[in-house]
């Protein structure tokens, strides 16, 4: 995967060991983003990336170095600071872990792996923009409820509406969803005593929030989950969100 002239003129202000920085600079700073892109688009083993973006070892310590220190996550967030939220839609998807992923010393739940149906799994919490555009996401083990982590995925996001569907549809969400000032678009869970309105009309658009996941698993190394650590398995899907946002 090529990044074009105009996406790597956006993100290129945002990266580290550029040539205007003091200290260490990075070697071909876009070739060693096309080269972790490549890796992220074809899900290829890193030891089979071609000559062309460098040693495949060196580009693996620069993309590890770069998410332990949050520099892909700084990217997403400068390329999707965008204050007017209409529309926030929350939803969650489960990536199947590859065995080679649970090898780390550190127990599976502290890097988000858990079991679920179908074996080793990660899952995605995803809220979206209006235009279907990832804006923040988080990880756990893959049997993980949703509900309990909706909260903290939309806290600090202003919104006029919080969809989502009937597995999120908890007390304690309403409340913080009413908090910020927002209109619940949730289906009632069908044991609720107490139903809700809902705004079927408004309720059509959360179908964005499946477009993007669509559109996240069209890179394999999200769609399978080959990291053995939560980190850097974040950076690869903050890097997928990137490219998203650039399109």
């Amino acid at each position: 995967m090529v990044l074009s002239d105009a996406a790597w003129e956006r993100m290129a202000p945002l990266i580290i060991g550029r040539p205007d920085q003091k200290g260490s600079t990075g070697r071909d700073n876009r070739m060693f983003v096309e080269g972790v892109l490549w890796i992220v688009r074809t899900g290829s083993p890193w030891r089979d990336l071609p000559e062309v973006f460098g040693d495949w070892n060196s580009v693996f310590r620069r993309f590890s170095r770069w998410s332990i220190k949050g520099v892909w996550w700084r990217i997403f967030e400068a390329m999707s600071d965008d204050p007017d939220f209409e529309y926030l839609i929350v939803d969650s998807t489960i990536v199947r872990a590859h065995q080679h992923a649970a090898g780390q010393k550190r127990g599976s739940e502290d890097q988000a792996i858990g079991r679920s149906r179908g074996g080793l799994s990660t899952k995605i919490h995803l809220a979206v923009r209006g235009l279907g555009c990832p804006v923040r996401f988080t990880l756990t083990a893959g049997q993980k409820g949703d509900a309990p982590q909706a909260a903290a995925l939309i806290e600090g996001l202003s919104a006029e509406v919080v969809m989502a569907d009937a597995a999120y549809d908890a007390d304690h969400l309403r409340q913080a969803i009413a908090a910020k000032g927002a209109l619940a678009v949730i289906p009632n869970n069908p044991s609720r005593a107490l139903k809700y309105p809902l705004d079927k009309h408004l309720y059509a658009q959360r179908h964005l929030v499946e477009c993007c996941f669509s559109k996240l698993k069209q890179f394999r190394r999200v769609a399978t989950r080959f990291e053995k650590t939560a980190r850097n398995y974040r950076a690869v899907v903050t890097l997928a969100a990137i490219v998203l946002w650039m399109r």
